[in-house]
């Protein structure tokens, strides 16, 4: 069986030595505090909450008030049926007066006591919703589920729907094939002029002629540290001289390309 729930410690169960001893100024409540408190070795944790006396009973306790098995045999405790609190409908006074007249029945006096003898209420549907108001419905309504149409197995024995969509892919195929034949009558070819206009040949660069045997020949001493600098001197040599035709910018493109320090071997 297991034991009485584990309660709170207080300074009295503390051993001298133990996880939970406390040296100084010690309160019962710094036992009940779950941050400050330790685990005992080899047992369960503690509740820090105050917990009622050992003779508690938990649970919900209900007094028994039905008398027991002596009770149920001498009485029997039943519950009154619910009478249906139904709607009193108004006399119907047309049926309850051809009843009368069917009857033999002429004066007023006969036809009170027909009334009381015959009690006839009128129904319930006829104070329905439906019935004061009636929805709007076209004569020729149909109510119910439409009947699913038979299968044409004939049509389908013979194939007729595969015709049917072959016709109507050569129909879509003949008019796409007539609109093209119309957009290439109506499109307006190009001549060779309308041809060079929209797409200009590209202007030839001229080349001036130089001696085949000096064609790569590449120079034996530069005194420049790399191809950058070299570029950088000619074009500031360059920018000395004003512009005074094509023969200055002739010269100074053959001797940009052929380089000025050409040194003879020796």
């Amino acid at each position: 069986m297991a034991g009485p729930p584990r309660r709170p410690l207080s300074l009295a169960e503390v051993a001298a030595g133990s996880e939970n001893e406390r040296l100084g100024v010690a309160r019962d409540s710094m036992l009940r505090n779950p941050r400050i408190l330790k685990a005992e070795l080899g047992k369960p944790l503690r509740n820090c909450y105050t917990l009622p006396g050992l003779d508690f009973s938990y649970g919900l306790y209900i007094e028994r008030t039905d008398g027991g098995v002596p009770e149920a045999i001498g009485h029997w405790n039943t519950i009154k049926p619910r009478t249906n609190l139904t709607q009193k409908m108004p006399r119907d006074f047309i049926t309850m007066n051809r009843g009368a007249l069917k009857a033999g029945y002429t004066t007023a006096r006969e036809f009170n006591l027909y009334y009381k003898a015959k009690d006839i209420r009128c129904k319930d549907d006829e104070y329905s919703r439906f019935r004061r108001s009636p929805p709007h419905v076209p004569a020729d309504r149909t109510y119910g589920i439409p009947v699913r149409p038979s299968t044409p197995l004939f049509d389908l024995l013979q194939h007729k729907y595969k015709e049917l969509w072959m016709e109507q892919q050569r129909a879509v195929t003949a008019a796409l094939r007539l609109e093209k034949t119309k957009t290439q009558k109506d499109k307006v070819r190009d001549t060779r002029t309308t041809l060079l206009r929209k797409n200009p040949v590209p202007p030839k660069e001229e080349s001036f002629w130089h001696l085949p045997h000096l064609e790569k020949v590449r120079p034996h001493l530069s005194t420049f540290p790399d191809c950058d600098a070299r570029k950088k001197a000619f074009s500031a040599w360059k920018k000395q001289f004003p512009p005074q035709g094509s023969h200055t910018a002739s010269s100074g493109q053959n001797l940009s390309q052929h380089g000025a320090l050409h040194q003879p071997q020796t």
